[in-house]
Formats: C-alpha cells, sequence, structure tokens
C-alpha cells in the first residue's frame, strides 16, 4: 500500500478515530483482515467470519504491529470506526457469502469502507505513477488467466495480482490495496454471481483494459441462462473507458457470446482465438505427454518462436492467448509476450497441478474448482494424458460441482456421456449427495466402472487397491469437497515414493492436435 496517514483514511472512509488513533500516525505496512499476516505499520480489517469475529483478534493485531483496526464496533484499540449511514454506490455487497455470519451490519461497513479506501488509492496510484488496472472475467479459466496474464506484465513492470481466486468485494479490493509507489499493473479477477456484481467491482478499481475469457455454465443456478451470464460478464467491457483514452477491450473471437460484447463499448477490441480470424492466434497446437501445449504464437500476422507452455490441458491455450492479448494491448512486443508464456508456471494452488510418481502414476489434482466446462476439460486432459500410454488405465475422482441450481443433476449426469466418450476406464464417484449419484447412475449406463464412496479417504484406498504403474488419475471438484486430499494420498503412497512435479520438465512426445 501507498503509505496513507490514519486521518486521511479516516475521510476517504467515513470513519471516525477512536481509542488513541492519532490522525497523523502513518500506515506503511500491508492492509490485512487475517491477524497471522500482520506485520509493522499494517491497517487491520475486522470482520465477522463464520467461526470467529475480528474484531476479537484486534488486540492481537496491533501487539503485532498494527497501527489501527478498521472496525464496525470499538475494540478498545487505536481504530477507525465506520457504519453504513453513510452508503454511496460502494455499500452493496457484490456477493453475498463472505458476509453471511454479519448479522448487524458491522462487516457490511467495513466492507464499504474497505471499497472506498481501495478506490482512492487505486485512484492515486493511476493518476499520480500511471498505474495500468486490467480486469479479467469468465465462466471459466480466470485464475490461470490472471496468472499468465500477470507472468506476461512482469516483463515491463512491477505488477500485482491476487493471490488464489480473491475475485469479489473483499478479495478484490484487499488485492488493489497491495498495489504500491512502484507498482506499474494490477491484474484484477472479477467475479459475480448476480447482474450487476461485475459493474460493483470495476467501480473500485476501474479496468483500462479487460479481458472476457468465454461464457459457459458455471453459477448458471444464479443467472438462469448463459444470455444473463453474458450480460453480467459483460459489465467488464462496458466499465472500459474509450479508446481515445487507452480503453481496450481482450474478447475471445471463438465464443460468439463474448464477442456479441464488441458492441457493448467504445474501447479499442482485440480479439484472440484459433478457430475465427483474431488480433492474437496460436497455429500448428500440439501437446505432450502430459497434456501440456506448444503452439505458434502469432499476433497481428506477426510469428513469435514457437512456445511450450508449463501448465497443463489444451484449454491453457486459449487463456495464454488471452494473456497475450493483454501484453500487446499493454504495449508488449511478440517476442518478450513468447518469453514470459514459455517461463510460466502455475502460482494457484490444486490448479491442474500435474505430477508423476516414481513409478510412472500420474497424478492430475485440478481440485480447487469446477463447474461443467472445466470438467470437460479436466477429462480431456486425463484421457489426452492416458492415451498415449500403454496398457494404462484412467481414473477419474471426482466430486460435485456447486452452484448449477436446476440444472445441477442433468450437469452432472451430462459428465458420464464426456466419460464414455474419452475412454475412461474408471470412476470414482465422491459424496453422498443426490448429483454424484446422478453422475453414477448415469455412468454406470455407460459403461464406466464406477464406485460411489462418501469420504476423501475412501477415495483413495479405492485408488490406491488398483492402481498400477503408468496410470493416469483425475482428481477434480468444487473447492468445497476438498478432494485434495486425495492427490495428497496417492502421491504420498510409500509405495510409489518420489513424486515428480512436472511443471518445469520438457518432453519430446508430442501430439498435433485439431
Amino acid at each position: 500500500m501507498i503509505p496513507l496517514r490514519l486521518g486521511d483514511i479516516a475521510a476517504i472512509t467515513g470513519g471516525e478515530l477512536v481509542d488513541g488513533a492519532e490522525p497523523d500516525t502513518m500506515v506503511t505496512g500491508p492492509v490485512e483482515f487475517d491477524s497471522r499476516n500482520v506485520s509493522a505499520g499494517s491497517l487491520f480489517i475486522c470482520l465477522p467470519g463464520a467461526r470467529v469475529d475480528g474484531h476479537d483478534f484486534a488486540g492481537i493485531a496491533v501487539d503485532q504491529g498494527a497501527v489501527a483496526c478498521l472496525e464496525g464496533h470499538r475494540t478498545g484499540q487505536p481504530g477507525i470506526l465506520v457504519d453504513n449511514s453513510d452508503a454511496d454506490e460502494l455499500s452493496d455487497s457484490a456477493t453475498s457469502y463472505v458476509l453471511e455470519a454479519d448479522n448487524t451490519g458491522e462487516g457490511q461497513a467495513v466492507i464499504t469502507a474497505l471499497s472506498k479506501l481501495a478506490r482512492a488509492h487505486t485512484k492515486k496510484a493511476v493518476e499520480e505513477n500511471g498505474l495500468t488496472v486490467i480486469g479479467v472475467t469468465g465462466s471459466a479459466g480466470k485464475t490461470s488467466t490472471k496468472d499468465l496474464i500477470a507472468s506476461v506484465l512482469r516483463q515491463a513492470g512491477e505488477t500485482v495480482a491476487p493471490p488464489g481466486s480473491f475475485n469479489n468485494e473483499l478479495g478484490h479490493p484487499y488485492t488493489a490495496l497491495k498495489v504500491g509507489e512502484h507498482t506499474t499493473y494490477l491484474v484484477s479477477e472479477l467475479s459475480a454471481r448476480a447482474i450487476g456484481n461485475i459493474a460493483h467491482l470495476a467501480r473500485i478499481a476501474p479496468p483500462r483494459i479487460g479481458a472476457v475469457l468465454n461464457v459457459g455454465t458455471a453459477h448458471i443456478g444464479e443467472f438462469g441462462s448463459k444470455e444473463n451470464i453474458a450480460q453480467a460478464k459483460g459489465e467488464l467491457v462496458e466499465a472500459l473507458p474509450p479508446a481515445a483514452d487507452g480503453g481496450v477491450a481482450v474478447l475471445n473471437a471463438d465464443d460468439p457470446l463474448v464477442i456479441g460484447m464488441r458492441n457493448r463499448t467504445s474501447a479499442r477490441i482485440v480479439t484472440f482465438g484459433m478457430d475465427n480470424p483474431a488480433t492474437v492466434r496460436a497455429e500448428d497446437v500440439e501437446l505432450d505427454a502430459v497434456a501440456r501445449a506448444a503452439f505458434t504464437l502469432c499476433i497481428e500476422g506477426e510469428k513469435a518462436r514457437r512456445i511450450q507452455l508449463r501448465v497443463f490441458g489444451r484449454h491453457q491455450v486459449y487463456n495464454a492467448l488471452a494473456a497475450a492479448a493483454v501484453g500487446h494491448a499493454a504495449g508488449l512486443d511478440c517476442e518478450s509476450i513468447a518469453d514470459a508464456l514459455s517461463e510460466h508456471v502455475s502460482s494457484s494452488e490444486y490448479r491442474m497441478d500435474v505430477r508423476t510418481r516414481a513409478d510412472g502414476v500420474t497424478v492430475i489434482n485440478d481440485s480447487y474448482n469446477a463447474n461443467p466446462d472445466s470438467m470437460r476439460a479436466g477429462i480431456d486432459a486425463l484421457a489426452f494424458t492416458a492415451s498415449g500410454r500403454e496398457d494404462c488405465h484412467s481414473w477419474a475422482v471426482l466430486g460435485s460441482m456447486g452452484e448449477l441450481g436446476d440444472d445441477s443433476l442433468t450437469e452432472h449426469a451430462a459428465l458420464a456421456e464426456v466419460l464414455y466418450n474419452r475412454h475412461v476406464d474408471n470412476l470414482v464417484a465422491v459424496g453422498d449427495n443426490t448429483a454424484m449419484g446422478a453422475l453414477a447412475l448415469e455412468a454406470r449406463r455407460y459403461g464406466v466402472n464406477t464406485e460411489v464412496v462418501s469420504t476423501t479417504q475412501e477415495a483413495a484406498d479405492i485408488v490406491l487397491r488398483h492402481l498400477k504403474p503408468g496410470d493416469v488419475v483425475l482428481v477434480k471438484a468444487s473447492n468445497a469437497c476438498g478432494l485434495w486430499a486425495v492427490a495428497h494420498t496417492i502421491l504420498a503412497d510409500p509405495a510409489a515414493a518420489g513424486a515428480q512435479d512436472l511443471s518445469d520438465s520438457s518432453s519430446s512426445n508430442s501430439r498435433e492436435v485439431k
């Protein structure tokens, strides 16, 4: 964070200095909502949680170096006390689950104050330090693409990007407040569970470049249709400044609902894709033995050297193209972009994390999140990896996909046909719920060898009991299922010690992908 006086923060947030907080005291450290991350000069954000209330940790935060707390009620520690009486356009929460435990409105007051602080902070960084804000949204691939964009932009200057999926009304302003005096780029990941969410987030840190990756079926339970999802995702391009002021909309030329957003902005349009004409394209795509893509990058007709990605799955080509398009929009040259994409390794946990044990068993741990589109991509990577091995069996250890609403049973059952068409040998369905029951029933109808279990330990036990050297295992579900425990158990099996992280290894065994 750019150093700021407590008095100025109080003025920005509409708060009152209480319990010994002095207006001239400087916040020189990070803004944190977890007391374990507080350091000297920090501002501690007090939020009510499902299990604990941040206000109860104010004393610990101050002991660890926080100069003050942003709080919804007085804690007895130096603080900035805020309430909801001064509501403005940042007072509505963008998503509800962050504040599920907020029974008094104090949490909403703190979130609103945090958003005001982040907006003022970002505005100062843009006007005084030349900060460029990039926004990224889409139904699938946001986090992976955000990480790729950050790798590309770091070629040109100091870049701040959110850790993991910090993409809601807490994580978004929290990330914006990581910007320092020398930061050149802020990469913001923007999520939506209702119309208006992305517009809300874009007001906190207004983007100059906005990338829309795709419109799929994630969160269709909340939105009701893909058209409504497109309406929500398009709020990002509507928030961009016109081309004359440097605004650039980066759009997927191969997704009709995304390319259709070009009529919703006066920003310059930069497109990416493989199937249709686009500003940024991939040619001659090949996948290696563990489904890492290699391709020739083309930007406005200029060909860069061939790129070998270190992230896994054919869908990563689109993510890399989106990152390249953002880099191009920011003024980077083709070769610098190619270098960054070739060197990038995944920085977000449990996202297409591919490791191979000493006995040749490969585990694809993509357990952080899941929706119908990413499930199909994960199954594709499993099938492709297994297809290049002799006497190999493929294992899909799958848990529930969340937030599908009335379509949940249909979407889970539909995965059975994907498993069958990709010749996946074994399904382990994890979870005692109707969605996994629907998947298991349909998978058996298609002839897929299927087991249904209640726990991650049972899933790991079944796989380990039958696993053979050279087999391939996909572990994938929504975050709440905690299926990464299955991957950890399989990789830690003492019968095959020595898992190799493949993110830095190479393979010459490549196959062309049409």
